[in-house]
């Protein structure tokens, strides 16, 4: 969204243009970068659900974004915030058994922060959508 002195701020009309959606979408982007040397008997188990979560995240805020009425946008968001603690879990995991570097590890609870903060505050303020 962008502020210009003297104009109010454009509306928001696609997901697309909310900061949560976007940051969500590069926490999915880096879960797989950093996943893609995990363990291959762990493709089907640890990677898949690291990966399945993170990727909710970003689903579960587009699908919010689309709902009409407050309760259903904050259902979607609050099921973010699930996936985006399930998230942080598996890392603690992978890092727990060396998949994850202790760096990566703080990029992702760095990341994962500042979602949580950014959805809680989606869901504060979630609007009614007009027709």
């Amino acid at each position: 969204m962008t502020y210009n002195a003297g104009k109010p701020p454009e509306k928001i009309t696609s997901f697309k243009q909310l900061r949560v959606w976007q940051k969500a979408r590069g926490l999915a982007v880096y879960i797989y970068e950093v996943t893609k040397d995990f363990p291959s008997d762990e493709r089907f188990g640890l990677t898949s659900q690291i990966r399945r979560s993170a990727t909710s995240v970003a689903a579960n805020v587009a699908e919010g974004f689309s709902r009409g009425g407050q309760k259903d946008k904050i259902r979607f968001y609050h099921i973010a915030l699930g996936s985006l603690t399930e998230t942080l879990s598996h890392a603690f995991i992978s890092n727990d058994l060396h998949f994850i570097k202790d760096r990566e590890l703080g990029i992702i609870e760095v990341e994962i922060t500042d979602l949580h903060k950014m959805l809680n505050s989606l869901i504060k303020n979630a609007p009614e959508r007009k027709a």
